[in-house]
């Protein structure tokens, strides 16, 4: 096709303006591999670039979409070739690349996954991100001998498109998962994930010790501040805290008692830049033991494309559980 649909964002005097236009292959930015785009998805940082709420594009324009599946429509690089079903995960989209809302991409081939047996370009886009980055938060965790004897994993942010993710693949591991979330209304879907017990956020008294009694085994964070600071005092010696994100704040406030007397581990969780045989492992798992089992109940929502914009309100307002995937084209 000579034009296509793109979701393109924009910076203005006043702020950021972002909407559909028609563009061509030679307005995205550079790469080897030009894919026909099938699906993408809305993560909290897609919400914030479109909005202007957040600083996440470091050029512009640019198309949103930190996501993307599809079929290869044309490749210089050896490694893929035309029809070659793909996906591209975090690598930059719609920070200082065209992203994957839109009919097109052209993106470096080192960007570029070949879609896993297993999946389809549907699920690789119900996991998106959020999956994927799941997914690496467990390996971590498991390469730093966590196991289901060490005790109950608590998942914050539980019912968030992460913590969804993290409470299926851990409980499929044969782990006991508490989840750590304000929505009451959540509780039933959470469990039908594997959660088996549920922390209240707003019921939360967090302490003030060093070192409060060591309840988890674990825990997978997806708020940062507070929360954080608190997990690193109720975690079991040896026990692992993979930090993901930072809604809660981005400061962290604890002492060097958890790691020094409980043997504690913080472990950050990047799902952007990481060595390219970690990042195919990952999706190796995802496609196989680290599957999850209720992807149907994850994805909440499915939006045509045309009504992509109508979506981000929901995510600012903390108003989605679950995963939201976008049909981009046929």
């Amino acid at each position: 096709m000579s034009e296509f649909k793109a979701f393109r964002i924009h910076q203005q005097d006043s702020g950021v303006r972002a909407g559909f236009e028609n563009i061509s292959v030679d307005s995205l930015t550079e790469g080897e591999v030009v894919i026909s785009v099938e699906w993408s998805g809305v993560n909290y940082k897609d919400a914030l670039a479109a909005t202007g709420k957040g600083k996440i594009l470091r050029k512009f324009p640019l198309n949103g979409g930190i996501d993307l599946s599809g079929k290869v429509a044309s490749s210089t690089d050896p490694r893929f070739k035309e029809g070659d079903e793909v996906l591209v995960v975090g690598a930059g989209l719609s920070e200082d690349k065209d992203g994957g809302y839109a009919e097109m991409a052209r993106v470096p081939a080192d960007c570029v996954v070949a879609l896993p047996d297993g999946l389809s370009t549907f699920e690789a886009m119900a996991l998106g991100t959020a999956g994927f980055t799941a997914a690496l938060a467990v390996m971590r965790m498991e390469d730093n001998h966590q196991t289901p004897d060490t005790g109950p994993i608590l998942v914050t942010g539980a019912s968030g498109g992460v913590g969804s993710f993290a409470i299926d693949m851990l409980a499929g591991k044969g782990f006991d998962v508490t989840a750590f979330t304000g929505k009451k209304e959540s509780h039933d879907y959470l469990s039908s994930l594997g959660a088996s017990g549920f922390v209240d956020r707003h019921e939360l008294d967090m302490g003030t010790r060093p070192l409060e009694r060591a309840e988890y085994g674990g825990a997978i964070d997806n708020v940062g501040g507070d929360t954080l600071g608190w997990l690193t005092r109720v975690v079991r010696p040896f026990g692992n805290i993979a930090s993901i994100g930072l809604a809660g704040g981005f400061k962290l406030e604890t002492t060097v008692m958890p790691f020094i007397l409980r043997g504690v581990s913080l472990l950050g969780i990047n799902s952007i830049e990481m060595p390219a045989s970690m990042r195919d492992a990952a999706w190796q798992r995802v496609a196989t033991d680290l599957k999850p089992r209720h992807l149907d109940k994850i994805v909440t929502r499915e939006v045509a494309f045309q009504d992509l914009p109508g979506v981000f309100d929901d995510f600012m307002k903390a108003e989605v559980t679950g995963r939201t995937v976008v049909k981009i084209s046929a």
